[in-house]
């Protein structure tokens, strides 16, 4: 199995107290080090996207805003939640450049998934807009490098938060499915009501637990997969639905991810020839996230 990170995703940082922090991929990275399962992984550094690259996905000129806003020191604010450093452009485009790399690594084979552990996250980043910690959608650029190569393609989005942004650029792009489960109501607020035939949402009412979660994915998500047949499933996981994340109020548990990863990979055995590519959103309570991002790897390694 593929696993691309790069030590400059660390130097991104926002304000002081932000749960967007380097410690997050530190703590994902020590634990998998030191459980040994990084050695059994077939580690890539990941390199950039280019600057043009976003324009698959977000619209012309957005890509050279975000460059033209980054400070030569300090901060600068794009939203209440979304804030640049000198060093948050190139761990935005090395996030996007590895999944974008991961998506053609697999699809040519013979690896088959690939996990990228990288940050900041994308799945909120729309087509014109950098918000919640997010400033270019990696796992939407994932699915339109793939569409050069297959005709369908499925993102499977399992964080606490809406992936507004994803559903924002393929809502009216058939050939892209996009699932994704969430606490309802909840930040973002946007776009969880949309009615298209290729945007299924699992909306879950806060207090949500490990049954109700697992009956309504299943339920959602396995017809509509079913009936689309991806080529290839792209994933954003999210873990800050575990029940010791401080941003939500969902109510999973560690064994929750290894069961939507094993959900997945049945999915992919059925319809995507067995190809996953998987990319960090959410999760922040350290230890939650390392456990359930180790479980989720671990799987996709079995």
């Amino acid at each position: 199995m593929l696993f691309y990170t790069h030590e400059d995703c660390l130097k991104h940082e926002m304000q002081p107290g932000h749960p967007e922090r380097p410690d997050r991929l530190r703590a994902i990275l020590e634990r998998m080090g030191s459980s040994g399962l990084l050695d059994d992984l077939n580690c890539r550094v990941a390199k950039p996207a280019a600057i043009d690259d976003l324009g698959q996905v977000h619209v012309d000129g957005f890509a050279a805003r975000l460059q033209a806003s980054v400070p030569e020191s300090g901060l600068t604010t794009l939203d209440a939640d979304t804030i640049m450093n000198p060093h948050s452009l190139d761990a935005a485009l090395l996030a996007s450049g590895a999944v974008q790399a991961a998506v053609k690594e697999v699809l040519d084979g013979p690896e088959v998934r690939a996990f990228c552990a990288v940050r900041p996250p994308g799945h909120h980043a729309e087509a014109d807009a950098a918000m919640g910690f997010c400033f270019f959608n990696s796992i939407a650029l994932g699915a339109s490098v793939a569409l050069e190569h297959v005709d369908r393609v499925a993102i499977l989005d399992f964080d606490v938060h809406h992936g507004n942004g994803t559903v924002d650029i393929f809502k009216d792009r058939p050939e892209v499915l996009v699932c994704s489960s969430f606490q309802h109501p909840f930040y973002p607020n946007r776009y969880q009501d949309i009615e298209r035939p290729n945007i299924i949402n699992t909306p879950l009412p806060a207090g949500t637990a490990s049954q109700a979660f697992r009956t309504a994915v299943e339920r959602d998500w396995s017809r509509a997969i079913a009936d689309f047949r991806p080529q290839l499933i792209l994933v954003s996981a999210g873990f800050d639905a575990h029940r010791d994340d401080p941003l939500g109020e969902l109510l999973l548990c560690d064994e929750d991810y290894r069961w939507i990863t094993e959900l997945i990979i049945g999915f992919a055995d059925d319809y995507s020839e067995g190809r996953i590519v998987s990319a960090l959103e959410g999760g922040y309570d350290l230890a939650a996230l390392a456990r359930s991002t180790e479980l989720h790897v671990a799987t996709l390694n079995d």
